[in-house]
């Protein structure tokens, strides 16, 4: 479910006086000051610093981000005590966020300015979205959802250490403290979680009570008389979903395939602070598609704003974020300077109306028109070379690579898992493995000695191998375009670093041809005249390429996450599943139900979306493994869950027949 269209806040500035926001009738903080009663309200009722120290993670929620002052505050005090935790999680939400323009004018004067600078640099579009952003080198991650409180707060997944309760006064937005609102959060909070929040209205705190909040008032600073703090102390806590679970302990990971997929894994990992083993078949890094000379990432718009354009919209933007400093820096070639995609089925009036529509921001999505009609502009979309981010990526300190190595079988024990060659030798041990290895990952995931999954793991995943050939042309020919952002529409052609053009590509389902094709060629020629208007005089020796295969899954989204346990329908429909042996409370019939073999993952099937869907999946699935916030709402997750064909199955079965 869509959480658009999404309106940004109307902000006044008076002369004198905090920030209003005219349609609340309310301030955005105190005349006081907005660091000063963050300082004293949420750090403070929170107990922090002092809560957050020698831990590996600590995770705060607030639930009207407003300006960014509380963020700012506690990034502040973060980067200040010297006893921090090690990585500082701050999630936030907020239904009417400010536009860039006012957030800078809202922090001219910044208590913190290079805080408040870098804020601003990093500010994202304002889609309908969950936006992750790194500071402090990735030890301080901004979380930001858009959307209204309603729709937001049952789609997280995060174990939450303090929340902030913040937003405009209850008698201004009532629906930011209602009492549903406040039997959200014993989901989200971990073990002795605390809360403080500026408003002392008795039905927030009773509301509180009926959730398992201790709750008290305490004499608040700053023009506050009192505030409320409370502490989590519930008479029962049940335990995560089956498939939402993190694995304890884990330190090792093992990660098979060296392409974008195992790349990106094995960087968020390590990120992480784990221990990544990277093997390969192959004798190099993206050797298979991933190893193309460039590739494309931006999103997609749908009338309906469906979970394809959900999806492929926050990974794309995400990526923008990823590789924007990497391009300047030189460390991968490519450029984040837009991308024009054709549109065959919508006027350009009609594009302009879906785009009202949706209220998708410019910085997301425009509508460009030209002599035949108008394209799609998307000026966060780019291209990339993806060998060159593989590489990048297998460089991260906490990574090492073993390529020529071909993994034969899985085996578990006690210990945790052991990947075995082609002779029954010992490749690595690792506290979980994940499989990124394409279409082989069904096989291995099938091929697991000593393990709970079953013979047949895999076996009803609905893959198709998709070949695709490539061309590329030299440099300086006669004629050629000035290409300043690549063009797409069913193919594409964009100009490499060094000058060359590069065009496709074919797409032939169940083809296992590894050699290129003259006629594969033409085809591409033909796709770059249609995009270019120009057809190139050339001897078919001179035309370079390469073939590749996608790999697709029947809905078109990658397979992501912990394989599930059972090895048949019939013990998933009645939750014998071969791990525990145990009878589960409910039928697996939504994924995360599902139970799971334990620190056994996949990540696959990118179809040919892979540059852009692999940062953002990549640090999902590694928050899926730790316990970290999980950067996707949980509709998406379930969406992009490999266990989602199980229950689809479940579903099937428990199906009642219609005489």
């Amino acid at each position: 479910m869509s959480w658009g269209p999404l309106q940004p806040a109307r902000i006044d500035f008076p002369d004198a006086g905090p920030p209003r926001a005219p349609d609340f009738n309310d301030t955005y903080h105190p005349p006081a000051g907005a660091l000063g009663q963050a300082q004293q309200v949420f750090l403070g009722g929170n107990g922090l610093p002092g809560r957050w120290a020698g831990r590996q993670r600590f995770v705060v929620l607030e639930t009207g981000f407003g300006l960014g002052h509380n963020f700012l505050a506690t990034w502040h005090a973060w980067q200040q005590d010297a006893q921090r935790c090690g990585r500082l999680w701050y999630l936030a939400i907020d239904k009417h966020p400010p536009c860039a323009a006012d957030l800078a004018r809202a922090h001219a004067a910044s208590a913190v300015p290079a805080l408040a600078t870098e804020l601003l640099r990093q500010w994202p579009p304002l889609t309908p979205d969950m936006h992750l952003m790194d500071f402090d080198s990735g030890r301080v991650r901004l979380l930001l959802a858009w959307g209204d409180i309603a729709q937001v707060l049952p789609e997280l997944i995060a174990s939450v250490d303090a929340f902030y309760l913040d937003g405009f006064a209850p008698d201004r937005n009532p629906a930011m403290w209602d009492a549903w609102r406040l039997r959200q959060l014993p989901r989200l909070a971990a073990p002795g979680a605390t809360l403080a929040t500026w408003s002392v209205a008795s039905a927030m705190r009773q509301g509180l009570q009926a959730a398992g909040f201790s709750v008290h008032q305490q004499a608040g600073q700053g023009g506050r008389r009192e505030i409320t703090v409370a502490r989590f102390t519930p008479r029962f806590t049940p335990a995560a979903p089956p498939g939402r679970q993190a694995l304890p302990g884990v330190q090792t990971v093992a990660v098979v395939g060296a392409g974008l997929a195992g790349a990106a894994v094995a960087a968020a990992l390590a990120a992480r602070g784990l221990t990544v083993q990277v093997i390969d078949r192959t004798h190099g890094p993206a050797q298979a598609t991933s190893g193309n000379a460039g590739g494309l990432f931006h999103g997609v718009v749908h009338g309906q704003d469906g979970t394809h354009a959900r999806w492929l919209r926050a990974a794309a933007l995400h990526t923008a974020r990823v590789l924007r400093p990497l391009v300047a820096a030189g460390a991968v070639p490519g450029a984040v300077d837009g991308l024009l995609r054709g549109e065959q089925a919508l006027s350009a009036d009609g594009m302009r109306q879906l785009l009202a529509t949706l209220a998708l921001p410019l910085d997301y999505l425009q509508v460009l028109p030209h002599a035949r009609g108008a394209d799609w502009l998307y000026p966060a979309g780019g291209w990339v070379a993806p060998a060159a981010l593989c590489a990048h990526w297998l460089q991260q300190p906490g990574i090492r690579a073993c390529y020529g190595q071909a993994v034969q079988q899985l085996q578990h024990g006690a210990a945790g898992w052991r990947l075995l060659g082609p002779a029954g030798q010992v490749l690595a041990e690792a506290d979980a493995v994940v499989l990124c290895n394409a279409a082989d990952a069904r096989r291995l995931a099938g091929a697991t000695a000593g393990a709970t999954t079953g013979a047949g793991a895999g076996a009803d995943w609905p893959l198709q191998q998709v070949r695709g050939q490539t061309t590329v042309l030299p440099a300086c020919l006669p004629g050629a375009p000035a290409l300043p952002r690549p063009l797409a529409d069913a193919g594409y052609v964009l100009q490499l670093a060094d000058g060359r053009l590069l065009c496709g590509a074919t797409s032939q389902p169940d083809d296992g041809d590894p050699s290129l094709r003259l006629a594969d060629h033409q085809h591409n020629l033909a796709t770059l005249q249609r995009l270019t208007g120009w057809a190139p005089a050339i001897e078919p020796a001179q035309l370079h390429g390469r073939v590749g295969w996608r790999l697709l899954a029947d809905d078109r989204l990658p397979l992501l996450g912990p394989l599930p346990a059972t090895g048949n329908i019939t013990s998933a429909i009645t939750g014998t599943g071969t791990r525990t042996g145990t009878t589960s409370a409910r039928p697996p019939d939504q994924p995360r139900h599902v139970h799971r073999q334990p620190g056994l993952y996949v990540f696959t099937a990118l179809g040919s979306r892979g540059i852009t869907q692999a940062a953002l999946a990549a640090e999902l699935l590694a928050s899926w493994l730790t316990g970290d916030p999980m950067p996707a709402p949980a509709a998406l997750v379930d969406a992009l869950d490999v266990a989602r064909f199980t229950s689809r199955a479940v579903r099937r079965a428990t199906r009642p027949s219609v005489e």
